[in-house]
């Protein structure tokens, strides 16, 4: 396979490997998956670290239900979600594979808030940093918050969040705000 550039890597890994490895791989995409999962295993707590600010936005956010919604594998998802001690702030953690299908489908932002006992409606915020985040969102019906500039993706722009924040230290703010 030809070597990716970093702009390729940013491209490709926007939706869930279940999604994307098939593209990208093949037949051999379940060779590629065992092989990156083995890797993972070893190495990936090692590298989790929090976007600034997000542990002040979940302090800030803790009047209202919280829940994780992500296209990484739920198993590593909610490893993560332990390492960093943020469990007791979750009713609901949803990562790829534990849906009918993956962002940005609305199936797991739907399923967190089933587990969470409440339905989707534009009272409901769904945060992320990606474009992908902003379409799910919208897909299920609930408001779409951009958190930084997703230059990564495209930029705001391409976002086109209901709401923005510039930082997860601005959402605190206005999270605070409205306690």
């Amino acid at each position: 396979m030809p070597e990716w550039s970093v702009a390729d890597t940013r491209e490709r890994v926007r939706v869930s490997l279940r999604e994307s490895f098939p593209v990208m791989f093949g037949t051999e995409w379940e060779r590629a998956r065992d092989i990156f999962y083995s890797a993972l295993e070893v190495q990936h707590l090692q590298h989790v670290t929090p976007m600034p600010g997000a542990a002040d936005a979940l302090a800030a956010g803790a009047a209202w239900p919280q829940g994780v919604v992500s296209n990484k594998a739920g198993h590593y998802l909610r490893a993560e979600v332990a390492h960093l001690g943020w469990a007791e702030h979750f009713g609901a953690v949803v990562g790829a594979g534990d849906a009918t299908a993956d962002k940005p489908d609305p199936a797991p932002i739907l399923l967190a808030l089933d587990r969470l006992g409440y339905a989707a409606d534009q009272s409901v915020w769904y945060l992320g940093d990606t474009a992908l985040d902003m379409r799910a969102a919208r897909a299920a019906g609930v408001t779409a918050v951009l958190i930084g500039d997703a230059s990564h993706d495209g930029g705001i722009d391409r976002a086109h969040p209901d709401l923005h924040f510039t930082t997860a230290l601005d959402l605190a703010v206005r999270l605070r705000a409205r306690a």
